[in-house]
């Protein structure tokens, strides 16, 4: 068989700041292959249909020598992420052409690659109704982040109050819903106002664009704050201190603050309300709470998505060339709900 482009999106710079196209990032289609006779060795040969654009993507953009939580990216070598590939072959008993599939560790940026591990390729079950981009979504890391840690560290009871900041997010806007099933007041904070809108349909009682609505002020009026709910930390992890009632639990998803504009640090003004109003704060891992809750998750999220009692948005990309351009427009809050960047068709 004649090869063809085997294309990938590289790093090859590590940014101290936004990363920029061509300079610490960049589409390689040097590459080739030939699908009928690539060596599998036991493996699956896919090929690449999506993959997810997620803000912690960033902090794989350092040198491999810098400790960190998730591995770096390899120099001169693809991105990873959340992705839903199909199986071209394969020569595992478990898996055969035509499948779709997933991996918690993820897939590469590249069209088409052999996966070896077989132990940690999930086989998608076919949902009616429901693309397959959703299982790198509202069903994929995202989704399960915000169930999972809700249901570990929550404990919500009705009539509360919960603040979510980036609640029009893909995890943001998850949890936002997930508190209202719960019966909880929820204040949720956006960076625009097509974005409070959204978080406002998926049930949030008070919704704001805090670029135009001072976050100080909302929170004074609506709170205080039983459960805080953080994706940026900085300002609004420390006014959420401020405006916390007694034994707050604050769950902390992450802190797109800290990853660009030279890693800058924040003077914490309320930070001893910790100690004062007795606040928990439970910094967590998904890898870490998948194991207990993953079957759980599956067994409802899936029909609520599908019956609408769960909302979500995508914001779609065409071509892996176009992942640089994606994970800028994550990272400066341009997106609108799930970015996702579509490789290929079936």
């Amino acid at each position: 068989m004649t090869p063809i482009r085997n294309a990938r999106y590289i790093l090859t710079g590590i940014p101290q700041d936004y990363p920029e196209e061509g300079k610490h990032m960049r589409y390689d289609d040097s590459q080739t292959i030939e699908l009928d006779n690539e060596p599998l060795n036991g493996g699956v040969l896919i090929k690449t249909l999506v993959v997810s654009l997620d803000p912690y993507l960033r902090s794989r953009m350092r040198d491999a020598g810098v400790e960190g939580y998730v591995p770096a990216f390899p120099m001169n070598g693809p991105f990873e992420s959340s992705a839903v590939g199909l199986i071209v072959r394969s020569e595992h008993k478990d898996f055969e052409a035509g499948d779709h599939v997933t991996s918690a560790a993820g897939f590469p940026h590249q069209e088409y690659f052999v996966w070896k591990d077989m132990s940690d390729l999930q086989k998608l079950p076919s949902e009616e109704g429901l693309p397959w981009s959703l299982y790198i979504g509202v069903l994929g890391l995202p989704g399960q982040t915000a169930y999972m840690s809700w249901k570990e560290f929550s404990h919500a009871k009705k009539e509360q109050t919960i603040f979510v900041s980036t609640a029009a997010g893909a995890v943001g806007s998850v949890v936002v819903q997930l508190a209202k099933m719960d019966g909880l007041k929820v204040i949720a904070s956006s960076g625009s106002d097509e974005k409070a809108k959204f978080a406002r349909e998926c049930g949030a009682d008070v919704s704001f664009n805090y670029k135009k609505q001072n976050t100080e002020e909302i929170l004074r009026e609506h709170g205080p704050i039983d459960i805080y709910y953080d994706n940026v930390g900085a300002q609004t992890l420390d006014l959420a201190f401020k405006y916390a009632a007694k034994q707050a639990r604050f769950i902390i998803c992450g802190m797109i603050t800290t990853l660009n504009e030279g890693r800058k640090t924040y003077a914490f003004q309320n930070i001893f309300e910790i100690v004062a109003k007795e606040i928990s704060l439970h910094g967590f891992l998904w890898a870490s709470l998948r194991p207990r809750y993953v079957k759980q998750f599956f067994d409802e999220v899936p029909k609520l998505v599908r019956e609408g009692k769960i909302k979500y948005q995508e914001d779609r990309s065409y071509g892996l060339d176009k992942v640089g351009e994606a994970l800028l427009q994550v990272h400066t809050g341009v997106n609108h709900g799930k970015k996702v960047v579509v490789v290929a068709e079936d």
